[in-house]
């Protein structure tokens, strides 16, 4: 049995029905080219073909385990794992096979808790889509993988070329450390470095820790400007934030990355500049709309990937950190410079501090959070942040699934107890999606979607694209 980590175990102590840890993707595929018909009976023959693929792999035979000799909890190999469990088929009503019924459907999938008692995971093959296309919705618990590990192993299930029908599914491919011959020896040899190894890391974690303490001592005390976001000092008089409720509403936006490009080109700017950028100015529009007008700025918890460069396997390694973007102004450009100067003293704050120590800080601060949820708190104390934007890189290149194009890759994420929304960015394609979760609480989640896209123009304009 594998034990879980601090952050593993995070994300099943944070969960209630009002606020599940699952994360998902929404993919659609287009017909293959010679396929007739509008494509319900290929996604049907799609789903009888995923339930004979019976040779279920780790982690996706794995079910939690609370009760250990440890007192921890830990992941186990199921006994059996039965697919009808975790395989579904859906059909869209005719005359309703447009985004709004795709999404609405997606929202529903995305609410319900996963059953803790089967391998914490589901796939769900719809049909009836326009234009002769189908959707994939693949859901998986937090606590067993992160944003950019989901996409590492839904990519290698599916193939880079059309003519290529094999079909692998992700439940079928062994995601776990593979063990070698010579991995005995190696442990062996590796018992009397151990506690050295442990003491280096807890000493790094202590430094770091102390490290960011000081840092925002300082900003705390107004001696540093702008150099790292304070927590609990965002906004709360926004509907972004509040306790979570069940009820949950799903919306996308879409903009080719050429454009994000062209911008990046001229301003001199990275692809997070100019997509935070766009999400600053919509919050904003949105907010002006709902009757809230900021005198700071908006504040975003945002995971940063931990991993160090070649690490894999399952479980989570990221932080959150927090990130001011800009003093509210009506400059698309001012606002383009001013997100830049906080994510370059983003990026300066956790190169400057062991992976351990921003561990222990999102543990912290996610604790804090996480009392105020429990007790229902968040509709009175000062949010950690105004909402949470991730973004996931995805590839570069188009996918297929049985001679299927993958057209469209959606990331649904999870909310926090303590928030309404959640925004999380997937490039994939030459196309950069934007992710929107949202509660059934917060208003007009579709006209933010749309903020978006318009904001693309409008900083095209400012910067002279």
């Amino acid at each position: 049995m594998s034990r879980l980590s601090l952050l593993d175990l995070a994300f099943f102590i944070a969960e209630s029905e009002a606020s599940p840890k699952h994360v998902a993707g929404l993919h659609i595929h287009q017909l293959p080219a010679g396929v007739k018909g509008n494509g319900t009976a290929f996604a049907k023959r799609l789903y009888e073909a995923f339930l004979t693929h019976t040779e279920v792999q780790p982690p996706f035979d794995q079910v939690i385990n609370f009760v250990s000799p440890t007192l921890m909890p830990s992941w186990r190999t199921a006994d059996a794992v039965d697919l009808s469990q975790h395989l579904f088929f859906h059909k869209l009503k005719p005359g309703a096979n447009d985004r709004e019924a795709l999404y609405a459907l997606t929202a529903r999938l995305h609410e319900p808790m996963l059953d803790r008692s089967r391998p914490l995971w589901e796939v769900h093959v719809i049909a009836g889509l326009w234009d002769r296309q189908f959707a994939v919705y693949y859901k998986m618990h937090h606590a067993v993988a992160d944003g950019i590990t989901m996409t590492r192993w839904g990519v290698a299930s599916l193939r880079t070329r059309a003519d290529d029908d094999l079909l692998t599914p992700v439940w079928t491919l062994d995601h776990s450390r593979r063990r070698d011959p010579a991995r005995k020896k190696r442990l062996d040899q590796a018992v009397a470095g151990t506690v050295w190894k442990q003491l280096t890391a807890n000493s790094k974690r202590a430094i770091g820790v102390g490290r960011l303490t000081a840092m925002l001592a300082l900003e705390a005390a107004k001696l540093t400007k702008n150099a790292i976001a304070l927590p609990f000092m965002a906004s709360g008089d926004t509907p972004f934030t509040g306790n979570a409720t069940p009820g949950r509403q799903f919306a996308t936006a879409a903009v080719p990355m050429a454009r994000i490009d062209a911008i990046r080109r001229v301003a001199r700017a990275t692809l997070n500049h100019v997509a935070l950028t766009c999400l600053d100015g919509a919050m904003h529009r949105y907010l002006a709309d709902e009757g809230v007008v900021l005198d700071r700025p908006i504040t975003i918890q945002m995971p940063v990937n931990l991993r160090r460069e070649g690490e894999k396997g399952a479980g989570n390694k990221i932080g959150i950190i927090l990130v001011d973007l800009s003093p509210p102004t009506d400059d698309a450009y001012v606002r383009l410079r001013n997100v830049g100067y906080s994510l370059r003293n983003l990026r300066a704050m956790i190169d400057s501090v062991a992976p351990e120590a921003v561990e222990t800080y999102t543990i912290l601060t996610g604790l804090l959070g996480q009392i105020a949820g429990m007790l229902n708190l968040a509709d009175v104390v000062t949010p950690m942040g105004n909402t949470l934007v991730s973004n996931v890189p995805g590839p570069a290149e188009r996918l297929y699934l049985q001679g299927a194009p993958l057209m469209e890759m959606h990331p649904v994420s999870t909310l926090p107890a303590t928030h309404l929304l959640n925004i999380t960015l997937f490039s994939y394609a030459g196309t950069l999606y934007f992710g929107l979760i949202a509660t059934d609480a917060l208003p007009h989640l579709g006209r933010l979607a749309s903020y978006i896209e318009e904001e693309i123009a409008t900083l095209e304009a400012a910067v002279g694209v």
